[in-house]
């Protein structure tokens, strides 16, 4: 296998979450082997600003990678232009990248798993990215595989290489044109019932989204993202201090044990129906009320409480 693609972790002011993600990440095999570029983003207000300078007293100490690279932001540039100006400044020098943000704990085998896949699917250009989360999925009786494909990228712990990266229109200049063919649209969608709305509101300035331009870059190169069977990844952003507190997650799934170091990838790359179903399920409009129903019902309670 190639050297290890380099860690980079993006934070703002969350303190405890950051902490979960870095001891998470130091347990990792292969984290003394890989090196850690850190993106500090600045405070956006005055109320802000203690506990940025909080997360940067933190990662100034980090240690137990091959190298700790810390980038501060005298500015607040937001999530969306810190991870697309913080991926293509590293890939200047590196063909590929493992990405993370600073609310998501990863089990002791991530950093193993994502190498691997970046390895494995260097040269097959319709695999797009690597996800290191995967939604909770069934899995039929006798698959083989640690991985599965699906149309639309996940932003929880991923990686990808610079010549997939690198191609990507962020301005989205045909979106004129695009947003007027209504089987467009319907094939995009097919990512999720969401994905249109998403794209419309980051073109309107509504929402600043990096991820959602990224996933209708892949559905106009008609790539997938390779999910794995079981997660290495465990969003923990729905706690405290976080902007989804009192959010009903449906989107928690089980950490992988992070004992199997070798995995199986497959050279069937293919929207496998068996899964492609439950995804859609799940990023149905049917689900997605549901949630917020619940989400609805959790924040009225904790207000009756409060």
């Amino acid at each position: 296998m190639k050297q290890n693609a380099p860690i980079l972790l993006f934070c703002y002011k969350r303190l405890d979450s950051l902490q979960q993600t870095v001891s998470a990440l130091k347990k990792c095999v292969f984290a003394s082997e890989s090196e850690l570029y850190i993106f500090s983003d600045g405070a956006k207000a005055d109320k802000d600003k203690q506990p940025v300078e909080e997360v940067r007293a933190f990662i100034k100490d980090i240690t137990g990678f091959k190298k700790v690279i810390i980038k501060e932001s005298e500015i607040n540039r937001g999530l969306a232009s810190s991870i697309i100006e913080g991926v293509t400044d590293v890939m200047k020098f590196s063909e590929r990248v493992i990405v993370l943000e600073d609310d998501l704990v990863v089990s002791a085998n991530f950093l193993a798993y994502m190498n691997q896949g970046l390895e494995y699917y260097t040269y097959q250009s319709k695999v797009y990215s690597i996800s290191g989360y995967t939604i909770p999925m069934e899995v039929p009786a006798g698959y083989q595989y640690d991985v599965y494909f699906l149309p639309r990228a996940s932003s929880w712990g991923w990686a990808t290489w610079k010549n997939r990266w690198e191609n990507i229109d962020w301005s989205v200049s045909d979106f004129a044109e695009f947003s007027r063919n209504k089987e467009n649209i319907r094939q995009f969608n097919k990512g999720g019932s969401d994905m249109f709305a998403m794209l419309k509101k980051q073109m309107n300035r509504e929402i600043d989204s990096w991820a959602i331009r990224w996933c209708y870059h892949q559905y106009k190169t008609q790539t997938y993202s390779a999910f794995p069977i079981s997660s290495r990844v465990q969003n923990i952003g729905f706690t405290s201090d976080a902007t989804n507190t009192y959010v009903y997650n449906r989107y928690q799934t089980t950490l992988d044990s992070g004992s199997a170091l070798e995995f199986n990838f497959s050279d069937d790359i293919e929207l496998a129906p068996f899964f492609l179903r439950q995804f859609q399920h799940f990023y149905s409009k049917y689900a997605r009320a549901v949630s917020k129903i619940k989400t609805y019902i959790i924040k009225a309670r904790h207000k009756t409480n409060g």
